[in-house]
């Protein structure tokens, strides 16, 4: 059977409008967004790293180096909080899924660690 997709994308672009089940994955509610806008989307902010983790990588400027450690430190935050995820997964497995993000990085945000994350531990559980 293969898997479906977990997609990321920001919370400001245009919402998919194909089916897949959308998952705002912030823990802070996206400035300049109405709920009434995201209606339909499931707020997992439980899900999102911590405030301290959260404004320790927003202090570092983001940089590469820090990187590594966001995402070891995310990692144990996810693996701590299996009751936050696990719900996320169980939906990944049954049809594509979309988490949306806030950040203004494409590349290095939380939604991305998140995504491998779930990729790798609906194979494993």
């Amino acid at each position: 059977m293969t898997e479906a997709p977990i997609a990321i994308q920001r919370v400001y672009a245009p919402l998919p409008d194909d089916g897949r089940a959308c998952f705002l994955v912030d823990r802070l509610w996206p400035r300049g967004i109405r709920k009434e806008a995201l209606a339909g989307v499931t707020w997992a902010k439980d899900v999102a790293p911590s405030t301290a983790l959260r404004q320790w990588f927003h202090a570092s400027g983001n940089d590469a180096a820090h990187w590594v450690e966001f995402r070891r430190r995310y990692h144990a935050e996810l693996d701590a909080n299996r009751a936050a995820w696990q719900p996320l997964a169980d939906a990944s497995a049954q049809q594509p899924i979309v988490l949306l993000y806030g950040s203004h990085d494409e590349e290095h945000n939380h939604a991305a660690v998140l995504r491998d994350f779930l990729t790798k531990h609906r194979r494993h559980t």
